[in-house]
C-alpha cells in the first residue's frame, strides 16, 4: 500500500507547565474552546489537507487521549486503508524504551512508515491551535524538491528566544538554525511542522540513533545536522492564527482568543474543526440567568451570571454564581454565591457556596503577582474558601 504523504503526530508530551491540568492526562487531549480538545486541530487540518494516513504517538497519560481518538471516526480517519493509529512505545525483540525525544520516536516508528512507502513525511505536534493546509506545503515541499520544508511564523524578538529560529534568503532557503538563541538573528520562528523527504529522513533517523551523545530530537540533532550536511531545506511561511498552549496564562490566553472570534474563526463551514463530542442533551438557561459574551455547549445549565467566559459542556452554574473572563470545563459545578474571576476550573471540579477563586488584574496592588488561577480536576473548594490569582489547587480545600 503506497501513500504520497503520511502524517506522524507527536502527542507523548507531558505539558508540565501546564501544572495540575495535565496530572493525569497527555497535553494533546487538554479540553480547548467549548468542545474541543488540543489534538483536534492537527488531525482535523490533517483531514482538511486531504491526508488520510496518520500515526498518533502516545506515551504520558495515554489512556484519556486513546479513547478519545478511537477509531478516528470524528476526523473522518476511520479508514480501511490508512486511517489513525494509535502508536504507543513498545518492546521489539529483548529491547525497547521509552520515546527517548521526537527523532527517535519517529525512528521507533520507522517499520510502521515503511508499510505505507511514502514519498513525504509530515511531522506535527499534539498541541498547538491553528488552521493549516498543509497540501500547500507539501505542495512548495515538492516544486523546490527539498529535503526539509519547516512550517514557519513570524515572532517578536522576544519570543524568539524561546523557539527554534530560522535564516532564510529571499527565496526561503534555510542557511542557519538557532535553538532558543539569546540574541535572534531572525525572527522566523519554527512551528514544530516538518515535512520531510521521506528516504532522506529515515537515514539521519538512523544516523542520530547511532549517536550516543544525541538528544534523539528534531530541533536539537536533525535539523542541525541536515543543514550542516549541505541538505535542501525551505521555509513555508504560515500568516495565520497560530499559538503554542504550552503555559496556564498562555491557554488561557487562546480560549479567550477563540471567543472574541477574531483572531481564530471555527464558524467557518470550509474548514471545519472535528471533535468527538458528548451525548449531551441542549443547554438551558434559567429565568434568571444572565450569559453575556460567552461560550455555553451541550448539558450545560446557567441559572448564574456568565460573563466573557467559555463553558464545556454539563457545567451547572447554580443562582447566585458570578463567572467571569474564566474557563469551566467538562462537568464542573459551580455553586450557589462562589464568584470565579479569571481562572480555569478543570473537569469534575466542584466550588461550593460562597468561595472565590481568582481576581481581576485591577484587584491586586502588585501586578506581577497576578496570574490565571487553577482548580485541578476533580476538585472540591469548600464553602468560603478563597484560592487568589496565580493560585493551583490540586488537593480538596475543605
Amino acid at each position: 500500500m503506497k501513500k504520497d504523504c503520511i502524517a506522524m503526530l507527536l502527542a507523548g508530551g507531558q505539558g508540565s507547565r501546564l501544572y495540575v491540568l495535565t496530572t493525569n492526562v497527555a497535553k494533546p487531549a487538554v479540553p480547548f474552546g467549548g468542545k474541543f480538545r488540543l489534538i483536534d486541530f492537527p488531525l482535523s487540518n490533517c483531514t482538511n489537507s486531504g491526508i488520510d494516513t496518520v500515526g498518533v504517538l502516545t506515551q504520558y497519560q495515554p489512556h484519556e487521549l486513546n479513547a478519545y481518538i478511537g477509531s478516528g471516526q470524528p476526523w473522518d480517519l476511520d479508514r480501511l486503508e490508512g486511517g489513525v493509529h494509535i502508536l504507543p512505545p513498545y518492546i521489539k525483540g529483548k529491547e525497547g524504551t521509552w520515546y527517548k525525544g521526537t527523532a527517535n520516536a519517529i525512528y521507533q516508528n520507522i517499520s510502521f512508515i515503511e508499510n505505507y512507502n511514502p514519498e513525504y513525511v509530515l511531522v506535527l505536534g499534539g498541541d498547538h491551535i491553528y488552521k493549516m493546509d498543509y497540501s500547500k506545503m507539501l505542495a512548495q515541499h515538492k516544486k523546490t524538491q527539498a529535503d526539509c520544508t519547516i512550517a514557519v511564523i513570524e515572532v517578536s524578538e522576544e519570543e524568539a528566544t524561546r523557539m527554534g529560529i530560522m535564516s532564510a534568503d529571499e527565496d526561503g532557503v534555510i542557511y542557519e538554525f538557532e535553538e532558543k538563541p539569546a540574541k535572534p538573528k531572525s525572527t522566523l520562528a519554527s512551528m514544530g511542522i516538518y515535512i520531510f523527504t521521506w528516504k532522506k529522513l529515515k537515514d539521519y533517523l538512523i544516523a542520530d540513533e547511532n549517536d550516543k551523545k544525541s538528544k534523539n530530537d528534531f530541533g536539537s540533532n536533525v535539523i542541525p545536522a541536515m543543514l550542516a550536511d549541505g541538505q535542501k531545506m525551505m521555509v513555508h511561511r504560515f500568516e495565520g492564527y497560530w499559538r503554542d498552549v504550552g503555559t496556564i496564562n498562555s491557554l488561557w490566553d487562546a480560549n479567550m482568543d477563540m471567543l472574541s472570534g477574531k483572531e481564530i474563526n471555527l464558524s467557518n463551514p470550509s474548514w471545519r474543526i472535528y471533535a468527538r463530542n458528548p451525548a449531551s442533551p441542549p443547554h438551558y438557561i434559567g429565568d434568571n440567568a444572565v450569559v453575556s459574551h460567552s461560550l455555553v455547549t451541550e448539558g450545560c445549565e446557567v441559572y448564574g451570571g456568565v460573563y466573557n467566559s467559555v463553558l464545556f459542556n454539563d457545567v451547572t452554574v447554580e443562582q447566585g454564581a458570578f463567572v467571569e473572563y474564566s474557563i469551566i470545563m467538562p462537568g464542573a459545578v459551580i455553586e450557589r454565591g462562589a464568584i470565579i474571576k479569571y481562572a480555569i476550573i478543570a473537569e469534575g471540579a466542584r466550588v461550593k457556596s460562597g468561595a472565590k477563586v481568582g481576581a481581576k488584574p485591577g484587584e491586586l496592588n502588585d501586578l506581577d503577582q497576578w496570574g490565571v488561577a487553577v482548580i485541578a480536576s476533580g476538585v472540591t473548594i469548600g464553602p468560603g474558601k478563597i484560592v487568589g490569582a496565580r493560585e493551583m489547587a490540586d488537593a480538596d480545600l475543605v
